[in-house]
């Protein structure tokens, strides 16, 4: 009886993280997820998608935040609107669509490397393309 009770008594402390956000924790995140990006300044308003068959590279930035390098040098940079568990570590993604387009809200997976064998990880929803160009130092 004990160690049910012992068992019950924890299980409160496991759930807490599973509880609502702080929306300032949220916003310093954000904060520090484009921090962690490379310094870019829009050229241009946000999109909703752009041509995946012109996407000559995606390049991860931070767990919120990956950059679309395009055929013919222009980059966009998505921000995702949550944290994307494993992103940072893993630094690749991959996606499913029967369209010719990348569009906000579509799901992509980070791509962990198992063993030696490419295995989709967490699945977390593209945020606005916003056209950027890289501010040189």
């Amino acid at each position: 009886m004990t160690l049910r009770l012992l068992a019950l008594a924890s299980l409160p402390l496991i759930l807490a993280p599973c509880a609502g956000t702080d929306p300032a924790t949220e916003a310093a995140r954000a904060e520090a997820a484009m921090a962690a990006a490379p310094e870019a300044r829009a050229t241009g308003p946000g999109q909703n998608c752009i041509n995946r068959s012109q996407v000559r590279q995606s390049v991860v930035r931070s767990d919120r935040v990956i950059d679309f390098e395009m055929a013919g040098g222009k980059v966009y940079r998505s921000t995702l609107p949550g944290r994307c568990i494993g992103l940072n570590f893993d630094r690749a993604i991959t996606y499913e669509t029967s369209i010719d387009q990348l569009c906000t809200q579509q799901i992509v997976y980070t791509l962990q490397n198992i063993g030696g064998v490419p295995q989709r990880g967490a699945g977390c929803a593209l945020g606005e393309f916003v056209p950027v160009e890289y501010v040189k130092e």
